[in-house]
């Protein structure tokens, strides 16, 4: 499996991630953050067959650029049951908070537990990992973990927003991610990349480190 990194909203730093099977060029978007003419001319350029258009989670900066994708590929956007709600309300995405008001297309899956999808051969893995939102979805393709912002690079994701929860949080990282490979590489949200065995020792929040 391969994937490209894409800053689409340098406001918020949102990670926007390609992911595609080099035999069969299916490939999936991960957190559309913003419209991108590049980022679609670079999908058709190299025959990417996109199949999938995924949310990690329902915020605003990480739903922004849905409708432009969906306008030029027919794909389906995929989020789990519990954050679809957020992708056609300002108020609920918080994107009214920053007076953005964004409003994505109705989601055409709802994951419900743990789904597996496919890029040719491989299968991709949807692991619910809620606390930062009640949705939140991590995806597991081969050694790569994109997470949203459940977990980062010696942080972890906000709690204090609606829907958020810390106890539960730290139960997604703790008993989901945390039993992942040590040499599982971590593609967050926001941020740079780690691995999760770098996380486990060095985190200050939820590693041997942190200080309960």
């Amino acid at each position: 499996m391969k994937y490209k990194l894409y800053n689409l909203l340098p406001s918020f730093g949102t990670n926007t991630y390609l992911l595609w099977d080099e035999e069969s060029l299916e490939a999936m978007l991960i957190d559309a953050a913003a419209p991108c003419a590049e980022l679609v001319g670079e999908i058709k350029t190299e025959n990417l067959k996109l199949k999938y258009l995924v949310n990690t989670h329902g915020h605003g900066d990480h739903i922004g650029g849905n409708g432009f994708i969906k306008r030029n590929f027919e794909v389906p956007l995929c989020i789990h049951k519990e954050d679809a709600p957020m992708l056609k309300e300002p108020q609920l995405n918080l994107s009214e908070y920053f007076e953005i008001n964004v409003m994505s297309p109705y989601a055409d899956i709802e994951f419900k537990g743990e789904e597996i999808l496919t890029l040719g051969n491989k299968k991709i893995k949807i692991i619910h990992t809620p606390g930062h939102t009640r949705g939140g979805i991590s995806i597991i393709a081969d050694n790569l973990l994109f997470c949203g912002d459940t977990l980062f690079a010696a942080g972890v994701g906000r709690t204090d927003l609606p829907g958020g929860d810390y106890n539960i949080l730290m139960k997604s990282i703790h008993e989901i991610l945390f039993i992942l490979p040590d040499e599982t590489i971590v593609l967050p949200g926001h941020g740079p990349s780690t691995t999760i065995g770098n996380e486990e020792r060095n985190n200050p929040f939820v590693g041997l480190k942190a200080q309960y």
